[in-house]
C-alpha cells in the first residue's frame, strides 16, 4: 500500500511541475471544442397529433371490415414520406426557396427523410407527426418555423390522401373495369356470333342444343328415363286389359234410363194381376199376355239390356294407357334415332363435335369472366359510395403544428461541460504523457531501482525569497487561469439559457 502511495505521490509532482503544460493544453482544448459547439446550427423540431377514426355503420354491409379499414390506415401513414409526398412539402415550403436545381431537391428530400417521424400511439386512430430541420445557411427563426410548415404540410397531405385516395382509387379502378368489360363484351359477343354461325350452318346435323357429347348423354338419359316410364305403362295397359275382358260390355234387363226393361215391366204387370185373382179370360189378363207375347216375338230378350259404364270406363282408362305406351315409345324411337344421327355424326365428321365444343368450351370462359367483373365493378362502386358518401374516415387535429421557440438540439450546456472536462482530461494526460517521456528520477529510491546501486544521500531543493515570491505570484497567476477557464464555461451556458429564455 506504501509503494501504491509513494507510486502516486510520483505521478502527482510530475503533473504538478508540468501544470502550465496541462493548463495550456485544457485551454486550447477548450477554445476549439466551444467554438466547433457555437459553430453546430440548432435543430427546431415541431410536432402534431391527429385523429383519424375509421369506423363506418354500413362498410361491415358491404365487405369493408375493422382490419381492413385499419391496414389501408396503416399504409398510408406508411406511404406519408414517400418521394412524391416529400417533394410537394419541399415545394410548398420556404424550403423552396433554397433549392437550386435537381441535385438540390434531392438532398432536401433525403434530409427530410432523416429527419421525419410518423408514429402511431397505443390507440391507432391517434398519430403522431413530427419534424426537425436545422440549416446552418438560417436564422434560428427561419428553421422554427421550416419545421412547422413541414409538418402542417405533411398533415395536409395525410388528411388529403384518407379523404381523396379512396375517391381517386374507385375512379381508377372503374375505369380500369370499364375498359375490360367492353373488350370482354366484344369478345364475348364475336364468340356468341361464331356459335349461332356454326349452329345455323350444322342445325340440320346437330338436332337439341349444347355440344354432340352433351346431347348424346343427354339423349341417353332420356331413353333411360322413357324405358322406366315405359315398363310402367305396359303394366298399367295389361292391368288394364285384364280388367276389361273380366267385365261385361252391357247389363241385362235394365233399361237405357237406367229402370227396368219394357219385357221386364209387362211380366211384372201380368204377375200382378194374377196375384190380385183375374184369371186367364180377364180382358187385362189377356191383353198383359199379349204385350209380353208381342215383346217376347220383337226380341225384348236382347233389348232388355243396356251398355255397362263400368266397362265403358274401363275401355277409356284402356285407350288412355295405350296412348301413353304408343307414345313413349314413339319418343324413344325419335331419341334413338337423333342418337344414332349423332354417334353415326362423329364417326363420319369427328371434327365437328370438336369444333362445337371447342366453340362452347370459350363462350363460357369468356361468360364467367364477363359476369364476374361485372360483379366486381358493382361492389367496388358499392365500396366507393360507401366511403366516400357516408363519412367513414373522420379526420381531426388534436395538436396543431407547434411553433418551436427553442431548439431541440443541440444540447449546448452539456456539450459546453463536456468540452470543459474532455480539455482537462486531454491536458492532464499530455502532462502525464510528457512527464513519461522526459527521463529523470523523481526521487532516492526510483534512482537506486534504475542503477543498482545504493544512494549515499540527497539534496533538497533549496528556494530563496525571491524565488518563493515568484513561485507565490505564478501559483495566482495558474490560479487565475484555471478560474477563469471553469468561469468561461459557465458564462457560455448562462448566455446559452439566456438565450433560449429570449427566444
Amino acid at each position: 500500500m506504501a509503494a501504491l502511495v509513494d507510486e502516486l505521490l510520483v505521478i502527482l509532482h510530475g503533473l504538478w511541475l508540468r501544470r502550465w503544460l496541462a493548463l495550456g493544453v485544457a485551454w486550447g482544448v477548450c477554445l476549439a471544442g466551444w467554438l466547433g459547439v457555437a459553430l453546430i446550427p440548432n435543430s427546431y423540431e415541431s410536432k402534431a397529433r391527429v385523429y383519424v377514426n375509421t369506423q363506418s355503420l354500413l362498410e361491415d354491409k358491404v365487405g369493408i371490415t375493422q382490419v381492413q379499414a385499419q391496414q389501408d390506415l396503416d399504409r398510408v401513414r406508411q406511404t406519408l414520406a414517400s418521394t412524391a409526398n416529400l417533394e410537394r412539402v419541399v415545394k410548398e415550403t420556404d424550403l423552396n426557396r433554397t433549392v437550386d436545381g435537381p441535385r438540390d431537391l434531392a438532398a432536401k428530400i433525403t434530409g427530410l427523410r432523416e429527419t421525419i417521424t410518423v408514429m402511431a400511439q397505443l390507440d391507432p386512430s391517434m398519430i403522431d407527426i413530427s419534424a426537425t430541420w436545422a440549416d446552418s445557411g438560417l436564422s434560428d427563426g427561419a428553421n422554427a418555423r421550416i419545421s412547422q410548415q413541414i409538418v402542417q404540410k405533411l398533415v395536409d397531405i395525410f388528411q388529403e390522401t384518407n379523404l381523396s385516395s379512396d375517391k381517386v382509387e374507385t375512379r381508377q379502378s372503374l375505369a380500369f373495369l370499364d375498359q375490360q368489360l367492353a373488350a370482354r363484351g366484344k369478345q364475348l359477343a364475336a364468340a356468341e356470333q361464331r356459335r349461332v354461325e356454326f349452329e345455323q350452318r350444322y342445325a340440320g346435323m346437330l338436332p337439341g342444343a349444347g355440344s354432340i357429347g352433351q346431347r348424346m348423354d343427354a339423349a341417353r338419359s332420356e331413353i333411360n328415363s322413357i324405358d322406366s316410364q315405359l315398363v310402367q305403362a305396359q303394366s298399367a295397359l295389361a292391368a288394364m286389359n285384364g280388367q276389361l275382358a273380366g267385365t261385361p260390355q252391357t247389363l241385362p234387363g235394365v233399361g237405357a234410363s237406367g229402370g227396368p226393361s219394357a219385357l221386364t215391366q209387362a211380366q211384372a204387370d201380368l204377375a200382378s194381376m194374377r196375384a190380385r185373382g183375374f184369371t186367364s179370360s180377364h180382358p187385362d189378363v189377356i191383353a198383359a199376355q199379349r204385350q209380353v207375347d208381342l215383346l217376347r216375338g220383337q226380341g225384348g230378350g236382347s233389348a232388355g239390356s243396356t251398355p255397362n259404364p263400368a266397362y265403358l270406363s274401363i275401355r277409356s282408362m284402356q285407350a288412355e294407357r295405350a296412348a301413353t305406351v304408343q307414345g313413349l315409345s314413339a319418343r324413344k324411337a325419335q331419341l334413338q334415332a337423333d342418337l344414332n344421327a349423332m354417334a353415326s355424326r362423329q364417326t363420319d365428321e369427328p371434327g365437328l363435335a370438336a369444333e362445337q365444343e371447342r366453340l362452347d368450351r370459350d363462350y363460357q370462359v369468356l361468360k364467367t369472366q364477363y359476369d364476374k367483373m361485372l360483379a366486381d365493378r358493382e361492389e367496388i362502386r358499392l365500396r366507393g359510395d360507401v366511403k366516400s358518401e357516408t363519412g367513414s374516415v373522420q379526420f381531426r387535429v388534436i395538436n396543431p403544428p407547434s411553433l418551436p421557440t427553442a431548439p431541440a438540439a443541440p444540447n449546448r450546456p452539456l456539450l459546453l461541460l463536456g468540452v470543459l472536462i474532455l480539455g482537462l482530461g486531454a491536458g492532464i494526460g499530455t502532462a502525464f504523457a510528457v512527464a513519461q517521456l522526459k527521463g529523470g528520477f523523481p526521487n532516492a529510491a526510483r534512482l537506486e531501482k534504475a542503477l543498482g546501486v545504493s544512494v549515499i544521500g540527497s539534496i533538497s531543493q533549496t528556494v530563496s525569497a525571491a524565488q518563493q515570491a515568484m513561485e507565490r505570484q505564478r501559483m495566482k497567476w495558474f490560479a487565475g487561469a484555471s478560474g477563469g477557464l471553469a468561469a468561461l464555461c459557465l458564462l457560455l451556458i448562462v448566455i446559452e439559457f439566456v438565450q433560449r429564455g429570449l427566444a
